[in-house]
């Protein structure tokens, strides 16, 4: 099998609780950036442990080039939004707020971010919640980051632990 099969061979097995190969994969995408669409395809993938660790390093390697993402909206912005795997969710989060966004995928983004904060895991929603603070911080429009602003406020008051205190690092941010 050629060097594609191997990147996705390489995060493939082990278990949800573990980050595997994720270190080193990271390195080999930022040194070959066309292997960011072998990542893409393993986020869709039937296996809920390759879908993890490509979103992972997926979200490690967008950190550093966001820019990378742009060819990547679609999907983004579609089926894995709506990913109902957890650890999906907690990379997608703060991904589609990398992304190149018109002020409507802005509100498109605020709906999906919100909708994580109703989710099962803490993380998904902490991670949601710091997505959403950046989204506000990086919009130009005065109407969405007041409404960030507003849903912050309600989270940190109602939230759990994690996002009371994501809530208190934000809120001066976001204003």
């Amino acid at each position: 099998m050629g060097e594609k099969g191997t990147l996705l061979q390489q995060l493939s097995g082990g278990d949800r609780r573990s980050i595997g190969a994720a270190k080193e994969a990271a390195q080999q995408v930022l040194q070959k950036p066309e292997l960011l669409a072998e990542l893409f395809e393993g986020m869709t993938s039937a296996d809920p442990v390759l879908r993890m660790c490509c979103a992972d390093v997926a979200e490690k390697v967008t950190a550093h080039h966001p820019e990378w993402l742009a060819p990547y909206k679609k999907i983004l912005l579609g089926e894995l939004s709506h990913s109902e795997q957890q650890e999906v969710r907690w990379h997608v989060a703060p991904m589609l707020i990398r992304l190149p966004l018109s002020k409507r995928e802005e509100g498109e983004v605020l709906h999906i971010l919100l909708d994580y904060t109703q989710d099962k895991s803490s993380i998904v929603k902490t991670m949601a919640m710091q997505a959403m603070a950046d989204l506000g911080l990086g919009s130009d429009q005065a109407e969405l980051r007041q409404k960030v602003v507003h849903h912050i406020e309600d989270l940190t008051a109602v939230g759990t632990p994690a996002m009371r205190a994501r809530g208190k690092k934000t809120a001066g941010e976001t204003r």
